[in-house]
């Protein structure tokens, strides 16, 4: 067990872990959303900047690009791992370290600007998460989130894959599209943030959707994680039905499935 990791979090560390290099695949899909939360947050050169579950350092790599100085954290060695080789092959000093966003190893105020990209909306104690968010970020720092709202089809893909999924908690977790809706954020960070919000769409463009599914289950931990664990017929279903949701958005010479996501930016009061 690693002591940086919460308890409860540390399986979802090994599930995110999986995905190593391949996940970098994930954030080329959502490459466009990603550089919208960037020119949303403008960092700035020297600039402090923390890129919270960084996963392999997408948005940490765009962030460093715009000269600010950046740390990107996440709960997932075998995705660091992978930043840091693509950091130094895009000749990038980057500060990548193993951390927990429940409990974030950086003292009040540290950083100028606080960015995550579909990340720390998936921490298991979203309200520790939250404050951590508020509390490194400085006085007049600002925040950047971009998430998947209830009604993306991040959710729909969450939707197709529950049949196979074991049975929730009762009552079950909290959902982590909560994070992708404005009252959510502004009831929960309002007291820290002023908020502005701007909604946005990308593709995911692949041949056909069995491509699109194999992106999903080589480095998306929890895609991979599951259709792992799953037998073989039941794997086939999973699969067949994630191809099948992909299919619906065929254009013609391929598939683009959109992606509907949310920008939040947030000035520290």
């Amino acid at each position: 067990m690693n002591e940086q990791i919460q308890p409860h979090n540390q399986k979802a560390a090994a599930m995110w872990s999986s995905g190593g290099r391949a996940y970098d695949e994930v954030s080329r899909f959502i490459a466009e959303g990603i550089e919208h939360c960037i020119i949303r947050l403008a960092p700035k050169p020297g600039e402090r900047v923390l890129d919270i579950a960084t996963g392999t350092g997408w948005t940490s790599r765009r962030a460093a690009e715009h000269g600010a100085k950046v740390t990107g954290i996440d709960i997932a060695e075998g995705m660091l791992a992978a930043a840091r080789e693509i950091a130094v092959e895009r000749n990038l000093d980057i500060n990548y370290r193993l951390a927990d966003a429940e409990a974030l190893p950086f003292s009040d105020g540290e950083f100028d600007a606080v960015i995550s990209t579909c990340g720390v909306m998936f921490a298991g104690d979203r309200e520790a998460a939250a404050a951590e968010l508020a509390r490194v970020c400085r006085k007049g720092g600002r925040l950047a989130l971009m998430t998947w709202p209830p009604e993306s089809n991040a959710g729909e893909l969450r939707k197709a894959l529950a049949p196979y999924m074991p049975s929730p908690p009762s009552p079950p977790p909290p959902s982590p599209f909560d994070w992708g809706r404005p009252e959510w954020l502004g009831e929960t960070l309002g007291a820290a943030f002023e908020f502005a919000f701007e909604t946005g769409t990308m593709y995911h463009r692949v041949p056909d959707g069995e491509a699109g599914y194999e992106v999903l289950a080589a480095g998306f931990g929890p895609v991979k994680a599951l259709v792992e664990g799953l037998d073989d017929e039941k794997r086939a279903a999973a699969k067949a039905d994630l191809v099948a949701l992909y299919e619906r958005y065929r254009k013609g010479i391929g598939v683009a499935m959109p992606y509907d996501y949310l920008i939040a930016v947030g000035t520290r009061r």
